[in-house]
């Protein structure tokens, strides 16, 4: 396999309204087949889901989990609003967000935006999917999108890139029922594909002020499909380390 990555160069400060296909596809070639990750951070500043924490009005829930955590009551409840579950509150605010994914504090950034609060996109992969179609709009081309988001893992230290929406591409390769070196049958082999590719997107976006937010990878066509972020969640009943993090909450509190 040969493949080529690069970062999409000189993108402007993106703001409310901003066409980002358009603004990618000035800044590089797109070829047919290409895979565009992007960074949520863009996708939800082009959006305008930017918050003022002055505008939300704390529910007593909030005020009590931001008394355990010390986090503003404000913050707290944008937290709540756009999460489905809390999973655990201390030592870390552990939800489930609207998407699917599970974050630390809902993905709500405060950094990488002038002022309130940044949400992530309520639908990723519905915002990946608008994306594809504005590129072939703009190019004619057939591209994969991967809107990516920064996650901590359990059991390491640090962060890295995930898939947070996709489009256009499949999330798993599935090894099993092929063979090793010695012929014996793969039967746990299920790449999370999307998310390789994300770290490894993230890893030349880089992050702070000299970070670029949009990468471009060629060559790796074979995972075209029509994959959704839904096939990456374990469900609850086979989640282990949901269960222990209840058991968890239901001790400690």
């Amino acid at each position: 396999m040969k493949l080529s990555v690069f970062t999409v160069d000189n993108m402007p400060m993106i703001e409310q309204g901003h066409d980002l296909a358009g603004l990618i596809n000035k800044r590089t070639t797109i070829e047919e087949h290409d895979i565009i990750v992007i960074a949520s951070t863009i996708v939800s500043k082009a959006q305008a889901l930017v918050i003022d924490p002055g505008t939300i009005t704390p529910t007593p829930e909030a005020e009590r989990i931001s008394k355990k955590i010390g986090n503003d009551p404000a913050f707290v409840q944008a937290v709540l609003n756009e999460s489905t579950e809390v999973l655990i509150e201390s030592p870390i605010f552990l939800v489930r967000h609207v998407s699917g994914n599970v974050c630390i504090n809902a993905g709500i950034d405060e950094s990488n935006v002038e002022h309130g609060l940044l949400l992530l996109p309520a639908d990723p992969d519905e915002s990946a999917r608008q994306l594809k179609e504005d590129f072939f709009r703009l190019t004619g081309k057939l591209v994969s999108v991967i809107i990516t988001d920064t996650n901590g893992r359990a059991f390491r230290e640090g962060q890295t890139g995930i898939a947070l929406g996709i489009s256009g591409i499949d999330t798993h390769h599935d090894w099993r029922g092929s063979t090793d070196l010695f012929g014996v049958e793969l039967e746990v082999a299920n790449e999370a594909v999307v998310d390789e590719i994300a770290g490894f997107a993230n890893f030349l976006m880089g992050e702070g002020d000299w970070g670029t937010p949009a990468v471009v990878i060629r060559g790796v066509d074979m995972y075209s499909g029509n994959g959704d972020m839904n096939a990456m969640y374990r469900e609850p009943e086979t989640d282990v380390i949901r269960k222990a993090l209840q058991y968890y909450k239901d001790k400690v509190g």
